[in-house]
């Protein structure tokens, strides 16, 4: 006799647009092009582009596991792309455009892509790649007819009279390659069952915090790390959709005044240069609801400026391995109780576990040593969860230990209330004298001083202490600062012994494609470099 059970219902990302659709269909995607013009549909329309697009490739002969490439930013095109290619079956490749051509080569051969779909703005790699990309069949340009057939002449041939594909909730739908700072990128391979839970858990009051009103203007790229998950949270979450295909502050000022926008995300740097061209104009600040930095870390004066603008501010952190989402800094439960200095103080920090995922650091000289949460003790940060690599794609071994858990390569401190503090990544952190210093602390307190743009540290070689931090600075335009003004700057707000040997002034600092600064090129530019004893 049965005792009762649930309905089998299989967790696949069609679910998720037929939710949207049947649910907000009239919400806009709003998508501003390179070009100036603008466009909007709502979550009706990108149900039934995505239907037509899953006929249309089906057409060209694709079938379930087929990889399709992108080469794009963020429009309503590129997000038809994610449940359309999903939606028969196929794997969405998001490639990044600021990969150099040796690793654009390599991923899109890696991933075996037969049809790659791209902006025109991304023609000149298209042309100088095509004949790199032998598996590549089908061109499809999202916004020209010029090259290639066009997105919507291609999908606009199909009624859209289609079923979705069904299938086993853990297949693949998106495949990340990382960013490849050793060695070849590597793909990450998300399965339609760990996408589903991945954005119910970012629709968390503590995550992004959407509701039926939320505008999001997403600026980190639909190309890097799945956009940390928010298209799909936010067709769940039935929101309004503000996308800009250009990253220009003046353009994301502009369309986040005009559309209302309640919440954005992306990069230090984006807000930075937000800031920067509202003050060369005299504008205030656009006012969100809510702003969540990822890539690295924030900042003091970033966050004070845009929490005193009435803004909550969040720090996300993740990798590409972790979907991405792995933490973030809602407020916590005293958060009433505390100074404006004190959430300050907490939001600088990474924030904490979203349900699904556990974090543990080791001991950095003894990985058999499971450090406390004391909110003192520095480690190797690890991450285990449902959406968190297990083996990366085509890879013979696990990525992970006997236990499920992954190393992330960050350094981090947990807290006694679970809050995680990244302190460094592990080649980068700086060993002197026995004794481990914080680079990306040391940048951080750097870029607070008014006349630096841009700060980074890194460790030479010294004879007593084997490391001491040498602190290369690109200064703002127009003003000036000299090197002992900067050590007299981070005096007080770094311990003495972490006070760098030297400050270099340099024109740039060199940046990974997914703009986080580049550690090993900047050894590599500097490797002759001495500090004088």
């Amino acid at each position: 006799m049965s005792l009762g059970a649930m309905q089998d219902w299989s967790m696949r990302i069609s679910h998720v647009i037929d939710h949207a659709a049947r649910e907000a269909p009239n919400r806009e995607i709003v998508t501003r092009w390179a070009d100036g013009s603008e466009t909007r549909t709502d979550w009706v329309g990108v149900r039934r582009d995505a239907k037509k697009m899953s006929q249309a490739l089906q057409a060209l002969g694709l079938g379930k596991g087929d990889k399709v490439a992108s080469l794009a930013m963020n429009h309503a095109r590129h997000l038809v792309s994610w449940f359309g290619v999903a939606g028969m079956g196929g794997v969405l490749h998001t490639c990044n455009p600021r990969l150099f051509e040796d690793q654009l080569e390599y991923i899109v051969n890696h991933a075996e892509d037969k049809v790659m779909i791209y902006d025109a703005a991304f023609q000149p790699i298209v042309d100088k790649m095509r004949d790199k990309w032998p598996t590549v069949e089908h061109y499809i340009c999202f916004d020209s007819d010029e090259h290639a057939t066009s997105f919507e002449d291609w999908i606009g041939e199909q009624h859209g009279d289609f079923e979705w594909v069904d299938g086993d909730e853990r297949d693949p739908c998106m495949i990340c390659y990382t960013s490849g700072t050793t060695g070849h990128p590597k793909g990450v391979q998300y399965e339609h069952r760990s996408t589903l839970l991945h954005a119910l858990a970012g629709l968390q009051p503590s995550t992004f915090n959407f509701t039926a009103s939320s505008v999001m203007l997403p600026v980190v790229p639909m190309f890097h790390a799945a956009s940390w998950g928010l298209p799909y949270a936010g067709a769940m979450a039935g929101i309004k959709f503000v996308f800009s295909a250009v990253n220009d502050p003046a353009v994301l000022d502009e369309v986040m005044k005009t559309e209302k926008v309640t919440d954005s995300a992306g990069v230090p740097t984006v807000w930075l240069a937000h800031f920067q061209y509202c003050d060369a104009n005299n504008l205030e600040l656009p006012k969100l609801r809510a702003a969540t930095i990822g890539g690295s870390a924030a900042p003091r004066f970033m966050i004070e400026r845009l929490m005193k603008n009435g803004t909550r501010v969040q720090h996300a952190w993740g990798m590409t391995e972790t979907s991405p989402i792995g933490t973030v800094g809602g407020p916590t439960a005293d958060w009433d109780q505390l100074t404006f200095d004190q959430k300050v103080e907490k939001t600088m920090k990474q924030g904490r576990p979203i349900f699904g995922v556990e974090l543990r650091t080791v001991d950095l000289d003894d990985p058999t040593k499971v450090l406390p949460r004391d909110g003192e003790s520095s480690g190797a940060l690890h991450i285990r969860g449902p959406w968190v690599v297990k083996r990366y794609f085509k890879s013979e071994e696990d990525a992970i230990d006997a236990d499920g858990w992954f190393n992330t390569g960050d350094v981090a401190i947990l807290h006694p209330d679970g809050t995680m503090q990244i302190t460094d990544r592990t080649k980068d952190v700086i060993k002197s004298g026995g004794e481990w210093i914080s680079s990306v602390e040391l940048e951080n307190a750097a870029v607070g001083h008014p006349a630096v743009a841009e700060a980074a540290a890194i460790g030479m070689m010294h004879p007593k202490w084997d490391e001491r931090p040498v602190l290369f600075v690109v200064k703002q335009e127009g003003k000036e600062v000299t090197a002992e003004e900067v050590i007299n700057f981070l005096s007080d707000k770094v311990a003495k012994w972490w006070l760098p040997d030297a400050v270099e002034f340099v024109d740039d600092i060199p940046h990974t494609a997914t703009g986080k600064i580049s550690k090993k090129d900047l050894r590599e530019r500097f490797s002759d470099y001495a500090l004088e004893i």
